[in-house]
């Protein structure tokens, strides 16, 4: 599958399963309520497929996969049969009028939650917080080494790579001084602070996290395995050989090493190899061959492969599982909230946004690493769906828990008129949400 027909059917299925979640806490709860639900649709627009259930509800896939929605006998619709009128929505107490629109979000968080927790048990597969630094940048300033094993952030115990890179993306935001642990490479422990003050305000953070310089530590230049029959084991190469040169320039790491084979075989196949061999060096002749090894493209190999990064996998215990996933998602919803803060008061740049380009990218790549790590996807997007849609912005459920909040407060429910000004300006706010989203997402794309 294709990276464009890959993304489309991941987003397709994201969108499905996240969408249908929701609606149906919006449908569960209505009917708890007393209300009848007339049409419940995955998708806007025209109906593809549709079929009429025993409670009278009509089922529906619409063609515009993009949202959804549960439709119920409402006065401010049309008439209602007086047979029906103790089933209409506008009639139910305030107070169920809320549970069934807080319903929908309601139903994301639970969502949220019980795909961290499945993630949790299944196990997370990830590499250990082993890093290095960028050259002249802020990483390499505070004083981090390549190899330092990060171990704590901000006082927060770290295991994994991704676990770290999210305290500091979420660092980033508020650019204050951030407090490090890490073990080098000689075993000692050492305190710093990666100086966050430093950057300046206002950029996304892919330019902050260029800046800082913190990066996955590369493997070392070792030769892990020769493949028998290729070019590096006929030239007696061996598993474990360290590399130091090739055609006479040096090799800092492995994936050094990867650039500089076919580089240099471009110009002549044959190749001067420096190797260490238990502390001896050698010299070896390896003439390379054009080759596709594993379904990869055409390439100038040597059949050498370099050492995996060290691995590590959260996997844990169901009743610790459900700890870590209530843990996960009340981190990541003060991390939500921070960053639509800062965005509102231009602490953070808005192109920090992503759109439906940018989710069906990430939904495709998360897909392919594996089922744990596409359960943390769909837990980070329903619980984005569920802030998203807890907004105060009319045409959001947020917007019209907002207008049942001043109905309680003031006695009386909304003006008609308010609410119809309201949606126009809900409207307004949500298309230049949107329309910003895929800027950025097209913008992102021209650049990489």
């Amino acid at each position: 599958m294709t990276p464009f027909f890959g993304s489309a059917f991941w987003l397709l299925v994201t969108l499905g399963v996240l969408v249908t979640f929701h609606e149906f806490g919006h449908y569960w709860v209505a009917r708890r309520c007393g209300v009848k639900v007339l049409r419940f649709s995955i998708g806007f627009g025209g109906a593809i497929w549709k079929r009429v259930g025993r409670d009278g509800t009509e089922y529906q896939i619409a063609a515009i996969p993009l949202g959804g929605y549960v439709k119920m006998l409402d006065a401010r619709e049309g008439e209602v049969d007086p047979a029906l009128r103790d089933q209409e929505f506008t009639g139910k107490s305030v107070w169920k009028r809320i549970a069934i629109v807080a319903a929908g979000p309601g139903f994301n968080l639970i969502f949220t939650v019980a795909a961290f927790w499945l993630m949790f048990m299944l196990g997370r597969p990830d590499v250990a917080p082993v890093v290095t630094a960028a050259p002249q940048s802020i990483a390499a300033e505070a004083g981090i080494r390549a190899g330092d094993r990060i171990l704590s952030i901000d006082g927060r115990t770290v295991s994994t790579y991704t676990d770290a890179m999210d305290v500091v993306v979420n660092a980033l935001l508020g650019r204050a001084p951030l407090p490090l642990t890490v073990r080098g490479n000689d075993g000692r422990t050492r305190q710093m602070v990666l100086p966050l003050d430093q950057l300046p305000a206002g950029q996304p953070v892919d330019q902050y996290l260029k800046k800082l310089g913190l990066d996955l530590a590369p493997s070392p230049a070792i030769a892990a395995t020769v493949l028998a029959g290729k070019p590096a084991a006929l030239a007696g190469m061996q598993g474990g050989d360290r590399i130091m040169a090739v055609n006479g320039q040096p090799v800092a790491d492995y994936p050094a090493f990867q650039k500089l084979v076919p580089a240099e075989a471009a110009k002549s196949p044959q190749l001067k190899l420096a190797i260490e061999r238990n502390g001896k060096p050698m010299l070896l002749t390896v003439d390379a061959r054009r080759e596709s090894l594993e379904g990869q493209p055409v390439n100038w190999i040597i059949g050498v492969n370099g050492p995996r990064p060290e691995l590590v996998t959260l996997r844990y215990s169901p009743v610790k599982a459900f700890g870590a996933s209530l843990q996960a998602t009340w981190r990541n919803t003060a991390q939500t909230f921070n960053l639509i803060g800062k965005m509102v008061s231009g602490q953070a740049s808005t192109n920090n946004l992503s759109g439906v380009i940018g989710i069906a990218a990430v939904a495709n790549q998360s897909a392919h690493m594996g089922l744990s790590w596409f359960l943390n996807f769909l837990a980070l997007m329903s619980l984005s769906l569920a802030i998203l849609n807890l907004l105060p912005i009319p045409v959001l459920d947020g917007g019209h828990l907002l207008y049942y909040l001043v109905e309680l407060i003031k006695g009386s429910p909304v003006s008609e008129q308010t609410m119809i000004v309201g949606q126009y300006i809900g409207l307004a706010l949500l298309f230049t949400l949107m329309g910003l989203a895929f800027y950025n997402d097209i913008h992102r794309m021209l650049l990489s």
